[in-house]
């Protein structure tokens, strides 16, 4: 576990729990909710550097930051967890669950049953515990809020890519369903569905279809200039968790910059 400073600590300030938050579009979510006052608990899954760094990057806005190594998809340890975030923070007011991973391109007669079990049990299954394990504290929330991050994956349906669609398709279903069940408690459930991101899984996808070096070499193919970046999902992410989207809850929101899928070179 990371080590935490509370030096700058705003009492009774929200707290959002961001899985995968140590990289990427992770931690732009953890930074610009940060940057709205949210205190932080992170979970990531080994990288304890950039686990660090973000931790330290988080507190110099001001705010609460911990993170906490844990895979999403060992249900007793996503339990353990939060009940440590509970006792270090004392609230959960929003959940961001966006640790994912990437399957390895094969057609399903050539896809590894445990390839399958994994994926899906991070995007999906990660997503069920962190509900179940969350739903409890997001109910004593005046301003509860949740948003899984999915993937335009799970509407274009491509080929090579069933383990990674199955999990964000499921992990759609599982959102919707949450949404329509925990409406009168007060907990809003949204889910924002990227294309491709300039990431580190973003340039290894851009390599393997296109040849590019990294996803940002794809910009100029792209309507609006540019490959999306975390900080474009961190801003979607921020508008759903806070008071302006009030209102909006069960919905799915594309961010891609009008490509869903991966533009060609």
């Amino acid at each position: 576990m990371v080590s935490v400073s509370y030096v700058n600590a705003k009492p009774e300030a929200p707290v959002a729990l961001i899985s995968g938050a140590g990289r990427g579009t992770g931690r732009a979510i953890a930074l610009r909710l940060a940057q709205e006052g949210f205190d932080v608990a992170g979970l990531y899954a080994r990288d304890d550097d950039a686990a660090e760094t973000t931790r330290m990057d988080v507190e110099s806005t001001g705010v609460r930051c911990r993170m906490y190594r844990c895979d999403v998809a060992d249900a007793p340890a996503v339990t353990e967890r939060v009940e440590q975030v509970s006792a270090d923070f004392g609230r959960i007011d929003a959940l961001v669950h966006n640790a994912g991973i990437a399957s390895r391109g094969k057609a399903v007669a050539d896809t590894d049953p445990v390839e399958m079990t994994r994926v899906v049990g991070v995007h999906a299954f990660g997503a069920f515990h962190l509900l179940s394990a969350t739903i409890p504290m997001l109910r004593k929330s005046a301003r509860a809020s949740v948003v899984l991050v999915s993937s335009t994956a799970a509407a274009t349906m491509a080929p090579g890519n069933a383990p990674y669609t199955v999990g964000k398709v499921a992990l759609e279903a599982l959102g919707r369903t949450v949404a329509a069940e925990e409406a009168d408690n007060g907990i809003r459930v949204n889910i924002v569905a990227p294309g491709l991101i300039a990431t580190e899984m973003g340039d290894r996808l851009a390599r393997a279809v296109t040849g590019a070096a990294d996803a940002a070499e794809l910009d100029g193919r792209m309507p609006f200039g540019r490959v999306t970046r975390p900080e474009d999902v961190a801003e979607m992410v921020e508008f759903l968790v806070s008071d302006r989207a009030r209102q909006i809850t069960g919905q799915r929101i594309e961010v891609h910059g009008g490509v869903p899928g991966i533009p060609k070179i």
